[in-house]
């Protein structure tokens, strides 16, 4: 018989993202409807281990869904990453009555929840990263906001591009994975786009492109550069010294982490937080929620953590293709 969960901890982990806070909403109520008791745990799993943690109400969750950031606030925890933090963790849940921890965060989070699973406390896991490169799941919490967010600052870039007759190099986030680069790159009609997964640091090739296409009687480039290949600000200096063509950096930043989140990703985070709260009710643990083929569905974390993401090579090639 699997144990029965009375009290559900809830926690953002790793970097913020749009739609944390309609899944955190959305952990609260179903939880109460279910007839279980709501701790928030704030700061992610350094708050677990300073024991911030607080009882959470429907009304505690008032109004947020439109917010971007997390109410519970995140951050990273080296001390986690120990054998000692992480049994620490477990005892402080047990202390707090805690036998069920909703995760929302990224691959390096639902680590942390393996562990604790490990060690007795039931954990699901939920995408929140908006880097699109969690591999068991086509969704992430935040990656729609953020990719409209990068999409209409680059269209904003540009206009004064064109106008000026540049090149504008405009770097987007995503650590080592470049979907939002590969869909701005569709979405804002790039010459080029530069990502970890495909880009072969043939700086000549680009400068080649840029050449060609100013011979066309382009009157602008625009290179989407991904934040896992970066240096764009130096990329700019050689690529204008070798086409003598005015290039500027822009580097979006932080900002593509911000901002009211898009219906979708209010509306799958809220899914994907009720059910998490559902598979705790089953007696599930060491899940992760994910969206496949139309479907909200749960790995092993285990398995979920061994899967490998790959770019569309399709994609890659639309956006090529319709660059020219």
């Amino acid at each position: 018989m699997a144990k029965e969960i009375k009290t559900i901890g809830v926690l953002t982990s790793g970097g913020d993202a749009p739609g944390m806070n309609a899944a955190i909403r959305a952990v609260v109520r179903q939880a109460i409807v279910k007839g279980k008791k709501v701790k928030g745990i704030k700061r992610g799993y350094a708050g677990l281990l300073q024991e911030e943690i607080a009882d959470m109400q429907a009304c505690d969750v008032s109004d947020i869904i439109q917010r971007g950031g997390t109410i519970l606030q995140t951050a990273r925890c080296k001390e986690f990453t120990t054998a000692e933090g992480q049994q620490l963790g477990a005892e402080i849940c047990r202390k707090h009555d805690i036998d069920g921890v909703i995760v929302i965060g990224g691959d390096g989070s639902f680590k942390g929840a393996q562990k604790l699973a490990s060690l007795g406390i039931n954990t699901i896991g939920i995408p929140g990263t908006i880097d699109l490169d969690i591999a068991c799941t086509e969704y992430t919490i935040g990656f729609d906001t953020a990719v409209n967010t990068a999409m209409e600052a680059i269209d904003k870039v540009r206009d004064t591009s064109t106008s000026h007759e540049r090149c504008s190099i405009i770097e987007v986030m995503g650590r080592g994975a470049g979907y939002i680069a590969l869909w701005c790159g569709i979405a804002n009609g790039a010459e080029d786009i530069l990502l970890p997964e495909k880009y072969n640091y043939d700086e000549q090739a680009l400068v080649n492109n840029i050449i060609a296409n100013r011979k066309k009687g382009k009157k602008h480039h625009i290179v989407i550069n991904a934040e896992g290949i970066g240096h764009s600000a130096s990329m700019a200096k050689r690529i204008e010294s070798a086409t003598g063509v005015e290039t500027r950096a822009t580097i979006l930043g932080h900002m593509q982490r911000g901002g009211s989140p898009t219906c979708k990703d209010r509306v799958y985070a809220s899914t994907m937080g009720a059910y998490a709260v559902d598979l705790l009710c089953q007696g599930k643990s060491n899940r992760v929620v994910g969206y496949r083929d139309g479907e909200y569905v749960d790995f092993d974390i285990d398995e979920a953590l061994a899967m490998h993401k790959e770019i569309s090579d399709y994609q890659f090639e639309i956006c090529r293709n319709l660059s020219l």
